[in-house]
């Protein structure tokens, strides 16, 4: 397992544009999480893991509404998502969309998904490794809330957990009760959302091969420009390109998706001097160059989309590649960058 990531969240856009949507003022919470009243006018502001916890405690506070976090992730159309997490709803199935959310959120921000299957059962806890405090209620509501709902709407049916455990005591409002629609249990030692595992194989209807060329204009280019090569090299490229963002592709799975059997795909490979080790380091090398060359595409989503588990490891390899590391090769490449390319889009 790579070591945990520094203690820095940035807080994007989008989370300011929620708080605007609750009514309250982005200098009040800030004021009641003494904060810098300036951080929301910030597009690449960057709190620590406490800092992080005290935002969200500060709209507990004031807006004392213990329902707020589901209600934020029921009021959230799906297409207002930022392309990283909107690409969890086109998945292939349940589980797939899961494990996108997780690696993207173990890039974006120093804590940790972790799934844990028995007995027919999938448990879901998350770890803040920098933690000092409980994490706060509306942020566990959030995450919970927002994975039950990627499931439903990704599959189209109203899948409900088989528990849902809180460590804070019972509310007196329904409201977790009737949208998760599972037993709940109150006062235990962790949070822990509990899955049917059955459910994480269902597929989503919507899913979309061609996903990844919709996340930013620079991979929809990459991918177009290799269309019309038809060597079985470029071929698997193509392939690779588009599944890299669920993890490391196999031989097996790039086979399977171009209709041929891993030995065929194997030999027709040998047949033009190539391995396929080194068509996955291309790959990665070509869509890297290109997500880079689009300004709005952040650092980390550009580690996410290439499949690397943390930012440090995709800095290491593309230093190895180039020479020099990612921001130093957007500077030589790029005659002018907005103030927000490194910025994130995602609330965490």
């Amino acid at each position: 397992m790579s070591a945990p990531p520094a203690d820095k969240t940035r807080v994007p856009e989008a989370f300011w544009r929620v708080i605007e949507r609750t009514g309250l003022p982005s200098v009040a919470l800030l004021r009641q999480a003494r904060l810098p009243l300036t951080l929301h006018l910030s597009k690449d502001g960057v709190v620590t893991t406490p800092q992080y916890f005290a935002l969200w405690r500060a709209l507990e506070e004031l807006k004392a509404d213990p329902d707020l976090g589901i209600k934020l992730v029921e009021g959230t159309e799906t297409a207002a998502h930022p392309p990283s997490s909107l690409a969890a709803f086109y998945a292939r199935d349940y589980r797939d969309a899961l494990l996108r959310t997780a690696r993207f959120k173990h890039l974006c921000t120093p804590q940790q998904m972790h799934f844990a299957e028995k007995k027919g059962e999938c448990t879901i806890t998350i770890e803040w490794w920098h933690a000092t405090e409980p994490e706060p209620d509306i942020l566990v509501d959030i995450a919970f809330a927002s994975l039950v709902e990627l499931g439903r709407r990704g599959t189209g049916q109203h899948l409900t957990p088989i528990r849902v455990e809180f460590a804070r005591s019972r509310p007196k409002s329904d409201k977790h009760k009737s949208y998760f629609d599972c037993p709940m249990r109150y006062g235990m030692k962790r949070n822990a959302l509990v899955l049917n595992l059955a459910d994480l194989d269902r597929p989503f209807p919507g899913h979309n091969p061609e996903l990844l060329e919709m996340l930013t204009p620079a991979l929809a280019s990459a991918l177009g420009e290799i269309e019309a090569h038809n060597t079985i090299s470029e071929q698997v490229k193509i392939v690779l390109k588009r599944n890299l963002a669920s993890g490391r592709p196999e031989l097996s799975d790039v086979a399977g998706e171009l209709g041929m059997s891993e030995r065929t795909l194997q030999r027709r490979i040998t047949d033009e001097g190539r391995t396929f080790r080194d068509l996955l380091v291309e790959a990665r090398q070509e869509l890297g160059r290109q997500l880079l060359s689009d300004p709005s595409a952040a650092i980390n989503e550009v580690a996410y989309l290439l499949g690397y588990q943390d930012t440090s490891s995709f800095y290491r390899a593309f230093r190895f590649w180039e020479g020099v590391t990612p921001n130093r090769w957007r500077e030589i490449n790029s005659n002018e960058l907005p103030d927000n390319a490194n910025s994130e889009s995602i609330i965490h």
